[in-house]
């Protein structure tokens, strides 16, 4: 749609034409030869003597080329814009963090794929969350890893296919065999500290229990709190596993609780989509949308018309004034 910033500017138009007309005629004195017989050379030759006053005309086709150029000049002025139609952009309302444990007790091989084979708990885990990311369009994704360490794979962000690539290279043992889950949440809670938005969802997946964080799990959990976290956590693998295998449900019961969060077993890898399933039901998909219509500025059309219209009338006049010279040299030449 075409507007003009500046409408008011086409009250200019009638301007040069008031001038005109408010404006006393221009007069210019030129020298002339006074004849004391011109009334009688007048009457010889049967024409009557008009008044010394003559008024030049312009002729129409400068007429015409000046109210075009003052019509263009002023459209530019008007700042003309296009308004294109309006572009719709979503914003991610929601901040979702997921933490993988990447301890040695995930190479226990006993969770299935999507065609039925007997995988590890990792491998089954990065499909299942796979189909879950491709869900989570306007959602601002992070991805921890953690084992022996915590680790930012990913900071937030909406490219969720970064997200899945990248959770697709995580190998067991890769940050270590044992399960810092303390420090894990600790380094979300410092990642969820540079977020902008209100709401911020954390799943944490595990298949062991806490050994030796700095941070003890139930100390972070009450710090999620107050910061508005809210935890789900996910066990699985078997609940009667021993050592540093041994899954501590009775600490992510505790987490989700103290956060407002869920807490989620799984024993094989349906129950796993089922997790992740009820997941996008208590956390659908939010988002806020913001929309613009982008302005292209066109004033640039009507100045290169202005100039246009300008240096064409100006070639046709000197082409003229040379056809006329031509002629007047040839009739002055002619005997």
């Amino acid at each position: 749609m075409l507007i003009f910033a500046y409408a008011w500017v086409f009250l200019l138009l009638p301007v040069p034409w008031l001038i005109r007309g408010l404006l006393p005629i221009h007069h210019e004195r030129k020298t002339a030869v006074r004849v004391p017989f011109m009334q009688r050379v007048s009457r010889l030759a049967g024409l009557e003597p008009g008044s010394a006053n003559t008024v030049t005309k312009r002729p129409l086709s400068q007429w015409l080329v000046l109210s075009l150029a003052w019509l263009l000049l002023v459209t530019a002025s008007a700042r003309p814009q296009w308004l294109g139609e309006p572009i719709v952009k979503e914003l991610p309302m929601r901040d979702m963090l997921v933490a993988v444990d990447l301890s040695g007790s995930m190479e226990a091989q006993d969770f299935t794929d999507s065609e039925g084979n007997t995988v590890d708990r990792l491998s089954a885990v990065k499909q299942v969350l796979d189909t879950f990311f491709s869900h989570r369009e306007g959602d601002r994704i992070g991805l921890i890893l953690f084992g022996s360490a915590a680790f930012v794979q990913v900071p937030f962000t909406a490219d969720l296919a970064v997200v899945r690539e990248l959770l697709n290279e995580a190998q067991i043992r890769m940050l270590g065999p044992r399960t810092m889950l303390g420090d894990a949440m600790g380094l979300a809670i410092n990642l969820f500290e540079r977020s902008e938005v209100d709401e911020r969802v954390m799943i944490v997946l595990t298949d062991g229990n806490d050994t030796g964080s700095e941070v003890p799990p139930e100390r972070a959990a009450h710090i999620a709190r107050d910061k508005g976290v809210v935890v789900h956590t996910i066990a699985i693998g078997d609940p009667a596993a021993a050592g540093e295998q041994a899954l501590d449900e009775k600490t992510l019961e505790n987490i989700a609780t103290t956060t407002g969060g869920g807490y989620f077993h799984a024993n094989d890898r349906q129950e796993l989509e089922a997790i992740y399933t009820h997941l996008d039901e208590i956390n659908p998909r939010q988002v806020e949308t913001t929309s613009y219509r982008p302005l292209s500025e066109l004033y640039v059309w009507p100045l290169a018309g202005l100039i246009l219209v300008t240096l064409l009338y100006i070639m046709v006049l000197e082409i003229r004034i040379r056809y006329f010279n031509r002629l007047l040299n040839r009739q002055a030449a002619e005997p």
